[in-house]
């Protein structure tokens, strides 16, 4: 199987596993391209579903971008995984509150994690506001669930999920 990444608006019929990388996009550093090299080195197989896609000042998300998220997003909770990395903000965009989408995905998909077993894995970046909230959110319904603290131990938790073995690569 050859491994796909897709980004929006773009739609194709994927076999096997796939990681949606959830998480911030305006004023954050991209931090997808940095996952998808990282889990193409760990699991060469597994598709990913990278919805960045830059909005000009005032645009807001398309219905069409949103479908496509919700379309992947759903694929990777039937065969996959959810990686969700909260990326610090890195530059201020004043038309939106910073990562307004990927805290309702988050916490949409913590609820189908715990109802329907959605294979989530969550990781939150040194100073991301809200943090201690999210974290004690998931302490008090999820005990035991890890929140990493690298865009690295995310890639490996995702790879380990998707795959159901160890990455390529770690001993």
């Amino acid at each position: 199987m050859l491994r796909q990444i897709v980004t929006p608006p773009e739609s194709r019929a994927l076999e096997g596993p796939l990681v949606f990388l959830g998480g911030p996009i305006e004023g954050a550093a991209d931090w997808q391209s940095a996952a998808a090299n990282r889990l193409a080195l760990l699991a060469p197989s597994v598709h990913v579903a990278n919805p960045r896609r830059e909005l000009g000042p005032g645009e807001e998300l398309s219905r069409e971008q949103m479908d496509w998220e919700s379309s992947y997003l759903t694929r990777a909770a039937a065969d996959g995984v959810i990686l969700f990395w909260l990326a610090a903000e890195q530059k201020r965009v004043p038309w939106r509150a910073y990562a307004q989408t990927a805290r309702a995905q988050l916490f949409e998909w913590k609820v189908r994690h715990e109802l329907q077993n959605a294979r989530l894995v969550v990781g939150i970046e040194e100073g991301f506001k809200g943090a201690s909230y999210i974290r004690r959110r998931f302490e008090q319904d999820l005990l035991g669930f890890p929140i990493h603290a690298t865009l690295e131990d995310c890639c490996v938790a995702a790879a380990t999920l998707a795959t159901g073995e160890a990455p390529r690569g770690l001993a």
